[in-house]
Protein backbone atom coordinates (compact mmCIF):
# COMPACT_ATOMS: atom_id res chain seq x y z
CA UNK A 1 0.00 0.00 0.00
CA UNK A 2 1.18 3.42 -0.67
CA UNK A 3 1.70 5.66 2.29
CA UNK A 4 0.63 9.93 2.36
CA UNK A 5 3.25 11.66 3.45
CA UNK A 6 2.87 15.20 4.77
CA UNK A 7 3.79 18.34 1.99
CA UNK A 8 6.77 19.06 4.53
CA UNK A 9 8.29 15.66 3.94
CA UNK A 10 7.80 15.72 0.26
CA UNK A 11 9.52 19.02 0.18
CA UNK A 12 12.81 17.47 1.99
CA UNK A 13 12.90 14.61 -0.51
CA UNK A 14 15.55 14.80 -3.85
CA UNK A 15 14.27 16.54 -6.43
CA UNK A 16 13.41 14.09 -9.66
CA UNK A 17 14.05 15.17 -13.14
CA UNK A 18 11.88 13.88 -16.09
CA UNK A 19 12.41 14.40 -19.56
CA UNK A 20 11.80 13.01 -22.95
CA UNK A 21 14.62 11.29 -24.65
CA UNK A 22 13.47 14.20 -27.86
CA UNK A 23 12.49 16.99 -27.99
CA UNK A 24 14.09 18.83 -25.40
CA UNK A 25 11.91 21.45 -23.49
CA UNK A 26 12.80 24.76 -23.79
CA UNK A 27 14.91 27.00 -21.60
CA UNK A 28 13.19 29.82 -19.25
CA UNK A 29 9.96 30.12 -17.93
CA UNK A 30 7.27 27.90 -16.14
CA UNK A 31 6.72 24.11 -16.43
CA UNK A 32 3.81 24.80 -17.86
CA UNK A 33 4.81 26.99 -20.87
CA UNK A 34 7.80 24.76 -21.26
CA UNK A 35 5.95 21.16 -21.28
CA UNK A 36 2.72 22.84 -23.56
CA UNK A 37 5.39 23.94 -26.12
CA UNK A 38 5.79 20.07 -26.61
CA UNK A 39 2.26 19.68 -27.67
CA UNK A 40 -0.74 18.47 -26.54
CA UNK A 41 0.08 14.89 -26.46
CA UNK A 42 3.46 15.87 -25.20
CA UNK A 43 1.66 18.08 -22.43
CA UNK A 44 -0.46 15.13 -21.13
CA UNK A 45 2.46 12.53 -21.24
CA UNK A 46 4.83 15.89 -18.72
CA UNK A 47 1.54 15.43 -16.91
CA UNK A 48 1.49 11.63 -16.58
CA UNK A 49 5.30 11.82 -15.62
CA UNK A 50 4.75 14.73 -12.87
CA UNK A 51 1.86 12.47 -11.32
CA UNK A 52 5.00 9.44 -11.47
CA UNK A 53 7.02 11.99 -9.88
CA UNK A 54 4.86 12.92 -6.86
CA UNK A 55 4.08 9.30 -6.36
CA UNK A 56 7.75 7.94 -6.23
CA UNK A 57 8.57 10.94 -3.82
CA UNK A 58 5.83 9.74 -1.80
CA UNK A 59 6.50 6.33 -1.27
CA UNK A 60 10.17 7.03 -0.44
CA UNK A 61 9.62 9.71 2.14
CA UNK A 62 7.51 7.07 3.64
CA UNK A 63 10.47 5.18 4.41
CA UNK A 64 12.87 6.38 6.77
CA UNK A 65 16.23 6.92 6.04
CA UNK A 66 15.54 5.36 2.63
CA UNK A 67 17.96 7.23 0.20
CA UNK A 68 16.98 6.02 -3.40
CA UNK A 69 17.95 5.94 -7.37
CA UNK A 70 15.70 5.65 -9.88
CA UNK A 71 16.53 5.53 -13.54
CA UNK A 72 13.48 4.87 -15.83
CA UNK A 73 14.00 4.59 -19.75
CA UNK A 74 10.97 3.34 -21.97
CA UNK A 75 12.36 1.86 -25.09
CA UNK A 76 8.24 2.19 -26.37
CA UNK A 77 7.41 5.66 -25.70
CA UNK A 78 10.99 7.16 -25.50
CA UNK A 79 9.96 8.41 -21.94
CA UNK A 80 12.59 8.85 -19.13
CA UNK A 81 12.94 9.70 -15.49
CA UNK A 82 15.96 10.09 -12.80
CA UNK A 83 15.93 10.26 -9.52
CA UNK A 84 19.42 10.88 -8.16
CA UNK A 85 20.78 9.16 -11.07
CA UNK A 86 24.11 10.12 -11.15
CA UNK A 87 24.62 9.59 -7.12
CA UNK A 88 27.30 6.70 -6.17
CA UNK A 89 26.50 3.40 -4.73
CA UNK A 90 28.00 0.41 -3.59
CA UNK A 91 27.35 -1.57 -6.27
CA UNK A 92 26.75 -4.95 -4.39
CA UNK A 93 25.98 -8.08 -6.64
CA UNK A 94 24.66 -5.48 -9.87
CA UNK A 95 28.30 -5.28 -10.89
CA UNK A 96 28.26 -8.52 -12.05
CA UNK A 97 26.28 -7.70 -14.97
CA UNK A 98 29.52 -5.94 -16.43
CA UNK A 99 31.68 -8.92 -15.52
CA UNK A 100 28.93 -11.08 -17.60
CA UNK A 101 29.08 -8.32 -20.86
CA UNK A 102 32.94 -8.79 -20.51
CA UNK A 103 33.05 -12.63 -20.41
CA UNK A 104 30.73 -12.95 -22.88
CA UNK A 105 32.93 -10.45 -25.18
CA UNK A 106 35.92 -12.75 -24.83
CA UNK A 107 33.65 -15.75 -25.92
CA UNK A 108 32.58 -13.79 -28.92
CA UNK A 109 36.09 -13.23 -29.35
CA UNK A 110 37.35 -16.88 -29.91
CA UNK A 111 39.36 -16.38 -26.96
CA UNK A 112 37.40 -19.16 -24.93
CA UNK A 113 34.06 -21.30 -25.49
CA UNK A 114 31.80 -21.91 -22.79
CA UNK A 115 32.12 -25.34 -22.16
CA UNK A 116 36.10 -24.66 -21.55
CA UNK A 117 35.94 -25.81 -17.93
CA UNK A 118 38.02 -23.61 -15.41
CA UNK A 119 39.79 -25.11 -12.16
CA UNK A 120 37.58 -24.14 -9.50
CA UNK A 121 39.61 -22.92 -6.49
CA UNK A 122 38.40 -21.05 -3.35
CA UNK A 123 41.44 -18.74 -2.99
CA UNK A 124 42.16 -15.41 -4.41
CA UNK A 125 44.70 -12.33 -4.35
CA UNK A 126 43.52 -9.16 -2.11
CA UNK A 127 44.14 -6.24 -4.75
CA UNK A 128 45.74 -4.43 -1.78
CA UNK A 129 48.80 -6.65 -1.22
CA UNK A 130 48.43 -9.86 -3.10
CA UNK A 131 47.88 -11.77 -0.05
CA UNK A 132 45.30 -14.65 -0.26
CA UNK A 133 41.84 -14.90 1.18
CA UNK A 134 39.14 -17.13 0.67
CA UNK A 135 35.17 -16.71 0.61
CA UNK A 136 32.83 -18.14 2.95
CA UNK A 137 30.60 -20.63 2.02
CA UNK A 138 27.69 -19.57 4.61
CA UNK A 139 27.75 -16.08 3.11
CA UNK A 140 27.33 -17.24 -0.46
CA UNK A 141 24.00 -17.11 -1.86
CA UNK A 142 25.48 -20.65 -3.70
CA UNK A 143 26.82 -22.56 -1.15
CA UNK A 144 26.28 -25.69 -3.67
CA UNK A 145 29.26 -24.87 -5.81
CA UNK A 146 31.86 -24.80 -3.13
CA UNK A 147 31.17 -28.60 -3.05
CA UNK A 148 32.77 -28.63 -6.68
CA UNK A 149 35.90 -27.25 -5.30
CA UNK A 150 38.89 -28.88 -7.36
CA UNK A 151 36.28 -29.68 -10.25
CA UNK A 152 36.90 -28.16 -13.53
CA UNK A 153 33.73 -26.13 -13.95
CA UNK A 154 32.43 -24.89 -18.01
CA UNK A 155 32.47 -21.13 -18.01
CA UNK A 156 29.20 -21.29 -19.17
CA UNK A 157 28.07 -22.95 -15.68
CA UNK A 158 30.15 -19.93 -14.01
CA UNK A 159 28.53 -17.65 -15.72
CA UNK A 160 25.06 -18.20 -15.55
CA UNK A 161 25.18 -18.76 -11.15
CA UNK A 162 26.87 -15.72 -11.11
CA UNK A 163 23.59 -14.16 -12.41
CA UNK A 164 20.72 -16.45 -11.52
CA UNK A 165 22.04 -17.72 -7.94
CA UNK A 166 24.07 -14.66 -8.06
CA UNK A 167 27.41 -17.00 -7.00
CA UNK A 168 30.18 -15.20 -5.41
CA UNK A 169 32.60 -17.82 -5.96
CA UNK A 170 32.00 -18.03 -9.63
CA UNK A 171 32.09 -14.28 -9.74
CA UNK A 172 35.91 -14.05 -8.39
CA UNK A 173 36.62 -17.14 -10.34
CA UNK A 174 35.25 -15.29 -13.57
CA UNK A 175 36.81 -11.83 -12.55
CA UNK A 176 40.32 -14.06 -11.93
CA UNK A 177 39.66 -14.53 -15.81
CA UNK A 178 39.46 -11.87 -17.28
CA UNK A 179 40.32 -9.15 -14.84
CA UNK A 180 38.60 -5.81 -13.17
CA UNK A 181 39.89 -3.59 -15.41
CA UNK A 182 38.69 -4.65 -18.72
CA UNK A 183 35.41 -5.11 -17.00
CA UNK A 184 35.46 -1.34 -15.88
CA UNK A 185 36.61 -0.69 -19.49
CA UNK A 186 33.87 -2.33 -21.03
CA UNK A 187 31.24 -0.60 -18.71
CA UNK A 188 32.30 2.60 -19.83
CA UNK A 189 32.64 1.62 -23.08
CA UNK A 190 29.11 0.96 -23.11
CA UNK A 191 28.11 4.54 -21.05
CA UNK A 192 28.46 3.53 -17.70
CA UNK A 193 30.61 6.36 -17.10
CA UNK A 194 31.17 6.97 -13.05
CA UNK A 195 30.60 2.89 -12.75
CA UNK A 196 33.98 0.91 -11.16
CA UNK A 197 34.58 -2.62 -10.95
CA UNK A 198 37.89 -2.72 -8.72
CA UNK A 199 37.58 -6.29 -7.46
CA UNK A 200 35.91 -9.25 -7.11
CA UNK A 201 34.04 -10.05 -3.15
CA UNK A 202 34.85 -10.65 0.28
CA UNK A 203 38.53 -8.77 -0.11
CA UNK A 204 38.14 -8.18 3.65
CA UNK A 205 41.68 -5.88 3.28
CA UNK A 206 40.54 -4.04 -0.19
CA UNK A 207 37.11 -2.71 1.93
CA UNK A 208 38.67 -1.88 5.09
CA UNK A 209 40.66 0.53 2.70
CA UNK A 210 37.13 1.77 1.03
CA UNK A 211 38.15 0.03 -2.34
CA UNK A 212 34.63 -1.19 -3.16
CA UNK A 213 33.07 -1.83 -6.87
CA UNK A 214 30.49 1.48 -7.21
CA UNK A 215 27.65 2.32 -9.54
CA UNK A 216 25.13 4.60 -10.01
CA UNK A 217 21.50 3.63 -11.49
CA UNK A 218 22.10 6.03 -14.79
CA UNK A 219 25.25 3.43 -15.29
CA UNK A 220 23.25 0.01 -14.70
CA UNK A 221 20.61 1.66 -17.15
CA UNK A 222 22.63 2.06 -19.16
CA UNK A 223 24.06 -1.51 -19.65
CA UNK A 224 20.28 -2.55 -19.82
CA UNK A 225 19.51 -0.56 -22.79
CA UNK A 226 23.27 -1.54 -24.47
CA UNK A 227 22.01 -5.34 -23.50
CA UNK A 228 18.37 -4.96 -25.02
CA UNK A 229 19.23 -2.99 -27.79
CA UNK A 230 22.05 -5.23 -29.02
CA UNK A 231 25.17 -2.56 -28.41
CA UNK A 232 26.61 -4.40 -26.39
CA UNK A 233 27.54 -7.63 -28.28
CA UNK A 234 26.44 -9.73 -30.95
CA UNK A 235 22.93 -10.32 -31.75
CA UNK A 236 23.90 -14.34 -30.03
CA UNK A 237 26.09 -12.70 -27.35
CA UNK A 238 22.69 -10.74 -26.19
CA UNK A 239 20.14 -13.16 -26.30
CA UNK A 240 21.84 -15.21 -24.30
CA UNK A 241 22.48 -12.54 -21.71
CA UNK A 242 18.97 -11.87 -21.86
CA UNK A 243 18.10 -15.48 -21.20
CA UNK A 244 20.49 -15.81 -18.29
CA UNK A 245 19.07 -12.46 -16.53
CA UNK A 246 15.53 -13.61 -17.16
CA UNK A 247 16.54 -16.57 -15.31
CA UNK A 248 17.29 -14.31 -11.98
CA UNK A 249 16.18 -16.83 -8.83
CA UNK A 250 15.66 -13.51 -6.56
CA UNK A 251 12.25 -12.03 -7.18
CA UNK A 252 11.02 -10.05 -4.13
CA UNK A 253 11.64 -6.43 -5.50
CA UNK A 254 11.12 -5.26 -9.29
CA UNK A 255 9.21 -8.42 -10.12
CA UNK A 256 7.62 -8.20 -7.09
CA UNK A 257 6.07 -4.88 -8.41
CA UNK A 258 4.45 -6.49 -11.43
CA UNK A 259 1.52 -8.36 -12.56
CA UNK A 260 1.95 -12.14 -11.88
CA UNK A 261 3.57 -14.11 -15.45
CA UNK A 262 5.64 -10.53 -16.49
CA UNK A 263 8.70 -11.21 -18.10
CA UNK A 264 11.67 -9.63 -16.39
CA UNK A 265 15.60 -9.55 -16.95
CA UNK A 266 17.11 -7.88 -14.13
CA UNK A 267 20.11 -8.16 -11.72
CA UNK A 268 19.40 -7.63 -7.96
CA UNK A 269 22.01 -6.92 -5.40
CA UNK A 270 22.42 -6.44 -1.91
CA UNK A 271 24.69 -5.87 1.08
CA UNK A 272 23.89 -4.23 4.91
CA UNK A 273 21.49 -1.03 4.37
CA UNK A 274 22.35 -1.95 0.89
CA UNK A 275 19.62 -2.94 -1.53
CA UNK A 276 19.39 -3.17 -5.79
CA UNK A 277 17.66 -4.17 -8.51
CA UNK A 278 18.19 -3.21 -12.43
CA UNK A 279 15.42 -4.74 -15.05
CA UNK A 280 14.62 -4.96 -18.30
CA UNK A 281 10.87 -5.57 -18.21
CA UNK A 282 8.95 -6.66 -20.95
CA UNK A 283 5.09 -5.71 -20.62
CA UNK A 284 2.70 -7.84 -23.66
CA UNK A 285 2.35 -6.69 -26.99
CA UNK A 286 4.97 -3.53 -26.24
CA UNK A 287 8.42 -2.99 -26.06
CA UNK A 288 10.00 -3.09 -22.91
CA UNK A 289 11.35 -0.50 -19.85
CA UNK A 290 14.56 -0.26 -18.35
CA UNK A 291 13.83 0.56 -14.69
CA UNK A 292 17.09 0.50 -11.61
CA UNK A 293 16.13 1.12 -8.22
CA UNK A 294 18.97 1.77 -5.74
CA UNK A 295 18.46 2.22 -2.35
CA UNK A 296 20.74 2.69 0.78
CA UNK A 297 20.05 3.68 4.33
CA UNK A 298 17.34 1.37 5.30
CA UNK A 299 18.95 -2.13 7.29
CA UNK A 300 15.57 -4.30 6.69
CA UNK A 301 15.84 -6.17 3.70
CA UNK A 302 12.02 -6.63 3.84
CA UNK A 303 11.23 -2.95 4.03
CA UNK A 304 14.34 -2.67 0.68
CA UNK A 305 12.76 -5.30 -1.36
CA UNK A 306 9.01 -3.84 -0.32
CA UNK A 307 10.37 -0.06 -1.44
CA UNK A 308 11.62 -1.42 -4.74
CA UNK A 309 8.89 -3.09 -5.26
CA UNK A 310 6.14 -0.52 -4.60
CA UNK A 311 8.23 1.88 -6.94
CA UNK A 312 8.35 -0.83 -9.90
CA UNK A 313 4.35 -1.21 -9.61
CA UNK A 314 4.13 2.58 -9.72
CA UNK A 315 6.09 2.78 -12.83
CA UNK A 316 4.67 -0.43 -14.62
CA UNK A 317 0.83 1.22 -14.02
CA UNK A 318 2.57 4.47 -15.57
CA UNK A 319 4.30 2.65 -18.56
CA UNK A 320 0.82 0.87 -19.49
CA UNK A 321 -1.58 2.83 -18.05
CA UNK A 322 -2.62 -0.65 -16.36
CA UNK A 323 -4.06 -0.80 -12.81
Amino acid sequence: MLHVVMASMLLATPQLAVSRFSPPAPPGGSTAVAHASLGSQSFRTAMRNDALRDSIRSRVAATPGAFVAVSYNDLATGAALALNADSVFHAASTMKVPVMIEVLGRLQAGAYALDQGVLLVNQFASIVDGSAFSLDAGEDSDSALYRRLGERVPIGELLRRMITHSSNLATNQLIALVGAEKVTATARRLGASRMQVLRGVEDQKAFDRGLINTTTSADLAALLLAIETGRALSPQSSAEMRDILLAQEFRQKIPAGLPAGTRVAHKTGEITAVSHDAAIIYPPERKPYILVVLTKGVHDGAVSSALIADISRLVYVHATGSR
